[in-house]
């Protein structure tokens, strides 16, 4: 029953939808009516702005994070061993991507994975974050990024043969793929949106 409980607090705390609230309560704006319509972070850097788009990334980040610890808090085990966590990170991702608060729709689980990350390997999280801010600087494309990104460390862990990790990011990457499908119709294009820097926003410029 204890495992059972967790689980699902785990999913609770991955549905609660950051940017929703966020806009609502301190912006009086659904963002889910503007720009993308997602409600992740950065449809909520584009409709928001950055302050408030940094506060939902990092809620999305935290969320993640808490929900792979809470086997580690609650002493819970399963057949995993240590990649229990791993099940409860993905709980939460589950809960991020259809939440039962937004009607079973949710956002494109890049900061929850990335917060799952960070509480079952920090080492591979610092490699993943670098990874991500170079390529969004060198794309211009948080979309493009993110999918590159989760590519490599589907990679990375496939060569530091963790084979739970492995599995996991290459289902995660293609749910990744999947859930951009449109950026990538935009992206081939050359129509998607560009964060306002980088190497890529300067060579569409000129």
């Amino acid at each position: 029953m204890k495992l059972i409980g967790l689980l699902i607090l785990a999913y609770l705390l991955g549905a609660i939808p950051n940017g929703v609230w966020v806009g609502k309560t301190f912006f009086h704006t659904d963002i889910r009516q503007s720009g993308s319509g997602n409600i992740g972070t950065t449809n909520t850097y584009r409709v928001l702005g950055p302050y408030a788009g940094t506060i939902v990334m990092v809620l999305d980040i935290a969320k993640g994070t808490v929900a792979t610890l809470l086997p580690t808090w609650g002493h819970v085990t399963t057949i995993l061993g240590t990649a229990t966590p791993l099940l409860f990170g993905l709980m939460a991702i589950l809960g991020h991507t259809f939440s039962v608060f937004d009607r079973f729709k949710g956002g494109k689980a890049v900061a929850t994975s990335a917060g799952m990350l960070l509480a079952y390997n920090p080492i591979m999280f610092v490699i993943a974050a670098g990874l991500w801010v170079s390529l969004i600087y060198w794309t211009s494309m948080v979309s493009l990024a993110s999918m590159i990104a989760f590519s490599l460390i589907t990679l990375i862990s496939l060569a530091f043969q963790d084979w739970y990790l492995t599995g996991i990011a290459l289902v995660l990457t293609v749910f990744v793929f999947y859930r951009h499908r449109a950026n990538i119709a935009r992206i081939k294009a050359g129509t998607e949106s560009m964060v306002p820097f980088g190497h890529g926003y300067h060579k569409r410029a000129h």
